[in-house]
């Protein structure tokens, strides 16, 4: 192992974790609205939850009369076969009402679940990029998955064990009251006071175990995430032990929370068996007394004893009870915080959808950072008439990727407007902004799917003859064809079973589909190679001939033809006009003509015979030199 990486790991700068507080009543109550849709089902879900206690409590009165019956003492030398037949109805009665019960409530926890899960789901989509470029993607889907879970916990506690124990123990205290003496109630009373008490402040104090113990575990789920996502960097810098070490470094913490939340259940365990121990022990001592007086019979015995059985197992999962739905909400809480989480890029109220006549698109005055002490736009303006091409180029940094993103309301800008057809973006429906839109971005992300499917999502719906003639168009409909399963090849995970040039002509051939009135090339053809370049950049000019184009570029030989050409430096547009009039103003974009085209000249004096990956000198058709293609 090399010497540089000995040593403790660095912990992150957030070590003392933190930790949502949304209260416990607030996060119980963002359920009740979806379970208002199942009244009917949990109203009979409720009546056969009673009907199974009550039955539960007549089996130990049934036991007393069979007991009693079996006394010689009582005159009685034969038990009523009526007494039996009650006995295991009732018994049979627990067992049916219960289930069915679950029968009647299992739709109602999961269609909770789901609709809670779908919220969420489209609420993260609704979330602004800013949100989406800070996220860590390994902790989100874990707190989306413990908190499912804790919803199904939480619904099912709550409703059915809760409940229940109430009545239960309702119903015990009530026969309790009627047939013996206070002493009974008083020792149950007793004995359930302290319990909950003991249980109550254990368990919150628990609680804290468990959120620590979800942090780590969402920390640690975020790296090993990340690190999977970038195996290939991983192995580049022989880097598997260092990305094990931190893995490992999360897991040691999360490990220590998760021992003393483990290791603290042991003292409520214990706490609470002994109070019960105790109750059951006085209340046994009650009873026999009663017998050796006279004042109660061997049945009564039985019964008492029944009693403290059944209450014993309620109050015994009690504990168990409060401590799951405490550790539900503490799951849950991270999973309303996103949906909490708020939208910063918004419609109006009744916001309209966009109407397209021409695409005109035009940016006024627009001033944007993407934090208060960064501005990256500065009082940018210019229009693209319907139809037209408006190519942007500028060093990196300049915020030529900041323009589309604005166009598709990623973001709201600080200052100015932008505007399609006169209409603000901030004005009209976000979703018939994006539909107007087709994008070639230059860093292409595919999904875990097939061929088919990626050039598809351009257009969900789109018949395969219309899938295949934009493949045509894009130039890789041939290298389809070739494959072993053709458009059902999977392009793995983010597309890398593909080459890069392989991957834009997908992104090209999707955006084609989607027939926008408005597209926007960033770097659209930079992964291809020189002759697969030519010939869709002729592709390009063809689809875009009919559709208003801003084309993003750094390759200025790609945008030579465009209707203007806009120098975007520090925020600002310095330089603006055709091609040839650019170069004859001899400023900043001539300078930068004539950077790319010696550029191209040294690596073409560079290639070996045989040809070389850069693309071939073409003539300048405005002035003398080599340009590259």
């Amino acid at each position: 192992m090399r010497g540089s990486r000995s040593g403790t790991l660095p912990l992150p700068p957030d070590a003392g974790v933190a930790r949502t507080q949304r209260g416990d009543w607030k996060t119980i109550r963002e359920i009740l609205p979806y379970l208002f849709e199942w009244r009917g089902r949990i109203a009979a879900a409720l009546a056969c939850l009673i009907a199974a206690k009550v039955a539960n409590v007549g089996v130990p009165l049934i036991l007393k009369e069979i007991v009693d019956g079996l006394d010689r003492t009582q005159a009685l030398l034969l038990v009523p076969l009526a007494l039996l037949v009650a006995y295991g109805a009732l018994r049979l009665s627990t067992t049916f009402f219960t289930e069915l019960r679950e029968f009647l409530f299992a739709k109602v926890t999961q269609r909770a679940v789901r609709a809670i899960a779908l919220r969420t789901f489209r609420h993260l989509h609704a979330l602004s990029l800013r949100f989406h470029l800070a996220r860590q993607t390994g902790g989100l889907t874990r707190d989306v998955e413990r908190g499912q879970r804790g919803i199904s916990t939480l619904i099912s506690f709550t409703l059915f064990s809760v409940l229940p124990t109430r009545v239960e123990i309702s119903l015990v205290s009530a026969v309790l009251i009627v047939k013996y003496d206070w002493t009974f109630i008083a020792i149950t009373l007793t004995a359930l006071a302290l319990y909950v008490a003991f249980t109550v402040a254990i368990t919150e104090w628990r609680t804290g175990f468990r959120r620590t113990a979800n942090e780590l575990d969402s920390r640690a789920n975020t790296r090993a995430i990340d690190s999977l996502l970038n195996y290939e960097t991983v192995k580049y810098f022989g880097n598997e032990e260092w990305e094990a070490r931190r893995y490992d470094e999360s897991l040691r913490r999360w490990e220590s929370a998760a021992v003393k939340s483990q290791t603290s259940l042991s003292l409520l365990n214990v706490g609470q068996s002994a109070i019960i121990a105790i109750a059951v022990t006085l209340i046994m001592w009650r009873a026999t007394a009663g017998v050796v007086a006279g004042t109660m019979t061997v049945g009564d015995l039985v019964l008492v004893n029944a009693f403290m059985i059944q209450l014993y197992i309620p109050l015994n999962f009690l504990g168990v009870l409060y401590r799951e739905i405490k550790q539900a909400i503490a799951d849950m809480e991270r999973l309303f915080a996103l949906i909490d989480e708020h939208a910063e890029v918004r419609d109006p109220p009744g916001a309209p959808a966009l109407v397209v006549r021409g695409g005109e698109v035009r940016f006024e005055r627009v001033a944007f950072a993407y934090e208060h002490d960064r501005p990256i736009l500065h009082d940018v303006s210019f229009t693209i008439p319907a139809g037209r091409n408006v190519a942007v180029v500028g060093p990196s940094g300049s915020g030529k990727s900041t323009l589309a993103r604005l166009l598709f309301r990623f973001y709201d800008v600080n200052g100015g407007r932008v505007a399609i057809d006169g209409q603000d973006v901030r004005g009209v429906g976000q979703s018939s902004v994006r539909a107007a839109i087709g994008i070639v971005p230059q860093d292409t992300v595919l999904f875990n799917d097939t061929i088919e499917y990626n050039i598809a999502y351009g257009r969900p719906g789109a018949s395969r003859e219309e899938i295949v003639e934009a493949a045509r168009l894009a130039r890789i409909h041939d290298f389809v064809e070739s494959l072993p399963q053709g458009y059902a090849t999977p392009v793995g995970e983010r597309g890398l079973k593909l080459s890069g040039g392989e991957k834009q002509r997908v992104a090209i051939a999707r955006a084609i589909l989607k027939r926008p009135a408005i597209l926007v090339f960033d770097e659209a053809t930079s992964a291809l190679d020189s002759a697969n370049e030519k010939a869709i950049q002729a592709e390009l000019a063809a689809i875009a001939r009919d559709h208003t184009t801003l084309t993003i570029a750094h390759r200025l030989s790609t945008i030579v033809d465009a209707d203007e050409i806009l120098v975007l430096e520090g925020g600002r547009i310095v330089e603006r006009g055709a091609h040839a009039a650019l170069l004859a103003a001899d400023g900043r974009y001539a300078t930068m003509w004539r950077l790319q085209r010696d550029e191209a000249a040294r690596e073409t004096a560079r290639a070996p015979a045989g040809g070389s990956d850069r693309p071939p000198a073409v003539a300048d058709p405005e002035g003398p030199g080599t340009v590259p293609a």
